[in-house]
């Protein structure tokens, strides 16, 4: 068995490193793997930190690592060093605090699946993907206070957040290195090209007459904003 984990134990404290793809086998109908993650979270006491470095993978093993860390009796503190992506992320919202690094990313979207078969299969396919999403979305849902519609576009427009943005929104409670007194400097981002669009196209003054003496006009801009999307 492979592991994506991996555990570093001192005297007073030990760490989580998930590294990689969250199990590059699916956990589903599993039962060995879960319980060996689970021996080796519970074989210790007190706080734990968990360094998280993933691109995601399985949806179900993230569920279960979450559940984990969420019913574990000591305090839970998350490091994203590197990207806390799709599955990931979830893992994420189970932190008793979580911290991003300045150059760290967060990327969430809808849950992924092949299906086959014929139409009926493809109908139970889209309405457990549904499933899947609102279960998602009640751990994001938890940690940062978002409605449920507003998490919902997020993910439709598989968001991507850096770190100032990460807080912003509630994925996360602070950046790491960070001095507290330091002040507000720009807003945080989230990346996606349609946003970015639409934000363009309800600044344009909404007037036949060409922009900026360029010989364009709003509806021509629009026209060639629209193609970007």
């Amino acid at each position: 068995m492979k592991k994506f984990w991996n555990w570093i134990k001192n005297e007073d404290e030990r760490t989580l490193f998930l590294n990689g793809v969250i199990s590059e086998e699916t956990w589903y109908g599993d039962e060995v793997t879960p319980q060996i993650f689970k021996d080796e979270l519970n074989s210790g006491e007190g706080n734990i930190t968990v360094w998280i470095n993933s691109p995601g993978g399985d949806c179900i093993a993230a569920s279960q690592i979450y559940n984990m860390l969420m019913e574990y009796k000591g305090d839970v503190t998350v490091k994203i060093d590197g990207i806390a992506a799709s599955a990931a992320s979830v893992i994420a919202m189970a932190g008793t605090e979580v911290q991003i690094s300045p150059t760290g990313l967060m990327m969430i979207h809808n849950p992924l699946t092949m299906a086959f078969g014929d139409a009926f299969e493809m109908e139970k396919a889209k309405a457990m993907l549904s499933e899947v999403k609102e279960s998602i979305i009640n751990a994001y849902e938890i940690k940062t206070g978002l409605s449920r519609v507003k998490l919902s576009n997020l993910m439709d427009a598989e968001s991507w957040f850096n770190a100032k943005k990460a807080i912003e929104l509630g994925f996360v409670d602070n950046i790491m290195f960070s001095k507290e007194e330091e002040p507000e400097e720009v807003e945080g981002l989230t990346f996606s090209n349609m946003v970015a669009v639409n934000s363009l196209l309800d600044r344009l003054p909404k007037k036949e007459k060409p922009i900026i003496n360029t010989g364009t006009t709003h509806q021509e801009l629009e026209k060639r904003l629209n193609l970007i999307k």
